[in-house]
């Protein structure tokens, strides 16, 4: 018992003289990211989905049952849902609305999404604790703990910033395809399909070109087989992809559907005017193309250009300045 006190007293005196006050830091630094390690395959572990006792025959019945299922829980970090999750509803639908236009529509997304921020966030601290204790020399405590909470903060924030940055990109992925697609689906419609075929048979079409609309089409359509109520599969669908074009053709169908009004006619006019805004788009980033190159232009050939016609007279104008300081009145060669 002895000795082994005096090992470990021997090991905390060689910290404290080696690393001196901040000896503290890096141990609980160390444990904690054993602890990580130790945990984190318990908590990411995933429970079997109880669907896969069942066989189908029918393979498009289980289709639909998967695509149904994604809005619900897989029990993934359900032991820490009481603190990964907030208690306010009205954060909680936010949340959860955000993580649905980004496209990961999960019900287990929100704990996800904290867990990541949290994780994240000690794991940068954990990394800055780990920096300074390899570096040579005693680190500056204040500059130390600074630093170490920028860390943090940046940990925390870049699961946002991600999910954001998904969001912009998703959506400008939808807006792009969006035209094309209302056209597949007018003539589909023309064709004499109705409304639940046109969006199926787009949603097969669309996959290769623009997966996120693709999977937003075959979500519906499988809603319609399962038989949800129509508006409310198409406000879901608005809701899901976030962008003013999709609300609009989503108030188009339900009006066309309140009133009795031919779909295919409605569909017509509003492909036609999906299109015109899509070569109004293309029309302003072909206007604004003359502006970025005018800066490139002014960055990166001005300077030279002006280097090579004033260089030379610049060198000559150097020369005859030390030539007159050197009390050499001759001619400049």
């Amino acid at each position: 018992m002895e000795n082994s006190d005096s090992v470990f007293g021997q090991a905390w005196s060689a910290l404290i003289e080696n690393y001196g006050a901040a000896a503290p830091f890096y141990v609980l630094a160390g444990v904690g990211i054993i602890m990580m390690v130790i945990a984190l395959p318990l908590v990411l572990r995933k429970r079997r989905d109880p669907l896969e006792r069942f066989s189908f025959s029918d393979e498009s019945l289980k289709s639909d049952l998967v695509r149904l299922r994604e809005d619900a829980d897989d029990g993934s970090l359900k032991g820490m849902a009481e603190y990964l999750e907030p208690k306010d509803q009205e954060q909680m639908s936010e949340v959860r609305q955000m993580l649905r236009a980004a496209g990961y529509r999960g019900g287990a997304a929100v704990r996800q999404f904290n867990f990541a921020r949290a994780g994240l966030s000690v794991a940068l601290l954990l990394l800055a604790l780990v920096i300074f204790f390899l570096l040579p020399e005693e680190p500056n405590l204040v500059f130390s703990g600074i630093l170490s909470a920028l860390f943090a903060l940046m940990g925390y924030f870049i699961p946002s910033y991600w999910v954001r940055r998904k969001i912009e990109t998703r959506k400008q992925d939808i807006t792009n395809a969006f035209p094309d697609a209302m056209d597949m689906m007018l003539v589909c419609i023309e064709g004499g399909q109705s409304l639940d075929q046109a969006m199926a048979r787009v949603g097969e079409e669309m996959e290769s070109s623009s997966g996120p609309l693709a999977q937003e089409f075959a979500l519906v359509s499988h809603e319609f087989r399962a038989g949800k109520d129509r508006i409310t599969v198409l406000r879901d669908f608005a809701e899901r992809c976030a962008v003013s074009d999709i609300s609009s053709f989503v108030t188009v169908l339900i009006q066309s559907t309140s009133f009795g009004t031919s779909i295919a006619q409605a569909l017509r006019v509003y492909a036609a005017e999906m299109r015109d805004k899509r070569l109004m788009r293309a029309e302003e980033k072909a206007n604004v193309l003359p502006t970025k190159l005018t800066l490139g232009t002014m960055m990166f050939t001005v300077p030279p250009l002006i280097l090579i016609l004033v260089g030379p007279s610049f060198i000559m104008i150097l020369r005859a300045l030390g030539g007159l300081a050197g009390g050499n009145t001759g001619p400049v060669p």
